[in-house]
């Protein structure tokens, strides 16, 4: 009490800061007493008074400060008015019966504002005297705002009043409707299609698209029962909630008489200006469409951005390609325009099974296109062509690979008869892109090569590695790794004293991919741990710690003298990685070196190899003045010490 008589007599001080003081204070003590003078502070000028108060009253609550603001509804001042307002939707649910008893005041504008802040009470207490409202009250405005609340209000008890409502003024109906909208109950759909005998057009509307979000599937059969003697904008509105609460597949239950109706009026709401309701029609003709619905929805997709709208483009081309093929559909691929051909690839790419080959109709269809179209649509036919090809495809990409000079096309047709289908008869067509002007032809080409593998190929790869070109000995080397370390490894060991270092390193990393197999690699890439060349040193070091063992130690250890930092570095990692002890005598050795990363990756190492030199060191590094270093040092010692947990 105390705390209180203080605040109230801050509240009263003619210092407009002290004043704030005192009210932010009340409401942090919870000081109910304070409550009469926070509300009448709400009524000054002084902005941050009116937030002090504002926020303490919200903090209070109860039914002192209901019964406090609620007077100020009546205030001549629209910000006083508001903030009110914004106060009680908050608390006003704490005093439920100070709220009721306004429902029926003489002021209009009062039921309007307590209507208001039963919606926001979340009280099932608020349904019945909203009801009474909604239905009784003369002004319009007020019964508006009662089914506004009871919508917030989202609960069943209220459909029935709310059902009844829908016989009253336009203005009235649309809140009605929105509110049965979000409550849901099952009883309104009657009481919403009753209400459709008498709607204007806009309310009509709006019923038809409560009913589709409803998606209570007993509105279908008033629904379209109402087709024929809508108007064009409200039949195709009703086709949209007709497809929004069956979907498309269900259409098919529907009478053959019905559903070709239907099919009629999905044609026509395709022509709709409203996307979601050309939307609904693709859904719908996806499934009861044909030849005239695969025209007009290509009209659609071919009018839009392939990046803006990627998403309504997937959807409609996921529609195409459930209708299939049609004559509509071989037009857009051979047509003028890019983009509809674009289009009409993928949903033949939709409709293709995964296998494809000369015999299936899809696949046939893309691949006699092919010669007819442009480049693009080339590339992009060959792509799809090319991942669901088979040996039945066979033909017509060997012609490709033949006649073709387009990189992208020519990748495609080396992927499919190298990598998937590994026909030893196009070897030697394939071997000629190797010294394609693309690198990524000349990748293609080469994992191809490997891919076909067999004699001829390995002799091939045997002769390109005595060319003078340096690319040539590279893809050689690379090939003949792949191809077996051991039946190649007299090259492979000639490529290590190649004059180019890039050779060198693919050779040496050939030899280390059969480490787990056989331990005929160290010797060999021991002989580069001096190379002259910075990357095969690093390429051998990086060897040593993927394929570690014991004797890899020293060489590891001796690799922290290099000259060049990287070596060093990759060389602490291993050491650290893999444990080894004996190497922290040398470690601890160069926390002195220049290079703060080095250090740095030292201390990390360190805190893994553990042991009570390494925690000896890194305590008289987490001692210093550096805080890098010093924070590098703890996590380090963290470390250790989970480890003897």
């Amino acid at each position: 009490m105390a705390g209180c008589n203080e605040y109230l007599s801050l509240l009263k001080s003619d210092d407009k800061e002290i004043v704030r003081e005192g009210a932010f204070r009340a409401g942090e003590d919870n000081c109910v007493e304070a409550v009469g003078l926070l509300a009448e502070l709400l009524l000054t000028n002084h902005l941050g008074v009116q937030e002090a108060a504002d926020s303490s009253l919200r903090k209070i609550g109860g039914r002192e400060t209901v019964r406090a603001v609620l007077p100020l509804l009546r205030s001549d001042e629209a910000p006083v008015r508001n903030l009110s307002m914004d106060i009680l939707r908050e608390v006003g649910g704490q005093d439920m019966p100070s709220l009721v008893a306004l429902i029926h005041d003489g002021d209009p504008d009062i039921r309007i504002f307590v209507a208001d802040i039963l919606g926001s009470t979340g009280s099932s207490l608020a349904v019945e005297p909203l009801c009474d409202a909604l239905l009784k009250d003369p002004e319009v405005n007020v019964r508006y705002q009662a089914a506004v609340s009871l919508g917030e209000l989202g609960m069943a008890e209220a459909a029935p009043c709310l059902n009844k409502a829908m016989e009253d003024e336009e203005w009235v109906q649309y809140s009605v409707i929105e509110a049965l909208t979000k409550i849901g109950h099952a009883s309104s759909v009657g009481a919403l299609v009753k209400a459709l005998d008498h709607a204007s057009d806009l309310v009509a509307s709006m019923i038809i698209d409560s009913l589709g979000e409803l998606g209570d599937i007993k509105a279908v059969t008033m629904l379209l029962k109402r087709m024929d003697e809508s108007p064009t904008a409200l039949r195709n509105k009703i086709v949209k909630a007709v497809v929004r609460i069956l979907g498309g597949k269900s259409l098919n239950l529907l009478s053959v008489s019905e559903r070709e109706r239907f099919r009629e009026y999905l044609l026509v709401a395709l022509r709709d200006e409203d996307v979601e309701i050309q939307d609904a029609a693709i859904q719908g003709l996806a499934h009861v469409g044909g030849e005239v619905a695969s025209e007009g929805i290509l009209r659609i997709a071919a009018a839009l951005d392939q990046d803006r709208d990627q998403e309504r483009l997937g959807t409609i081309i996921g529609c195409l390609a459930v209708i299939g093929i049609t004559d509509a559909l071989k037009h857009a691929l051979l047509g003028e325009s890019e983009n509809l051909a674009h289009v009409a690839v993928q949903v033949l790419a939709m409709i293709s099974p995964e296998s494809c080959g000369f015999e299936d109709s899809v696949c046939r269809l893309l691949m006699e296109a092919f010669w007819r179209v442009s480049l693009p649509i080339q590339r992009q036919i060959i792509g799809v062509a090319a991942e669901r090809g088979n040996e039945h495809a066979k033909d017509f990409f060997i012609r490709v690979l033949d006649e073709h000079n387009d990189g992208t096309v020519l990748k495609s047709a080396v992927f499919l008869l190298g990598e998937k289908l590994r026909l030893a008869e196009v070897a030697d067509r394939i071997f000629v892109l190797l010294d394609h002007q693309y690198d990524d032809v000349k990748e293609a080409a080469l994992e191809a090569c490997i891919a076909i593998n067999g004699d001829r190929v390995r002799e091939r790869f045997a002769a390109m590695f005595e060319s003078r070109e340096p690319i040539h000995r590279l893809m050689a080397v690379y090939a003949l790794g792949k191809l077996g370390v051991s039946a190649n490894l007299d090259i492979l060991r000639r490529a290590l004293d190649d004059a180019v270092p890039d050779i060198r390193k693919v050779a040496l990393e050939a030899l280390a991919s059969e480490c787990d197999v056989h331990d005929d690699w160290q010797p060999l890439v021991l002989s580069r741990l001096e190379d002259e060349s910075r990357d095969v040193r690093l390429t051998v070091i990086e060897i040593l710690g993927k394929c570690f063992s014991e004797n890899s130690v020293p060489y590891l250890i001796d690799a922290l003298e290099d000259e060049d930092d990287w070596v060093r570095i990759r060389a602490i990692d291993a050491l650290g990685q893999h444990g080894s002890i004996q190497s922290v005598p040398r470690l601890i050795g160069m926390l002195d070196h220049p290079n703060r990363f080095v250090v740095m990756k030292i201390i990390e190492a360190l805190g893994s190899l553990g042991g009570p030199t390494a925690f000896r060191a890194l305590l008289d590094i987490a001692n210093g003045d550096d805080y890098e270093m010093v924070n590098a040092a703890e996590e380090a010692i963290a470390r250790m010490q989970e480890a003897q947990e």
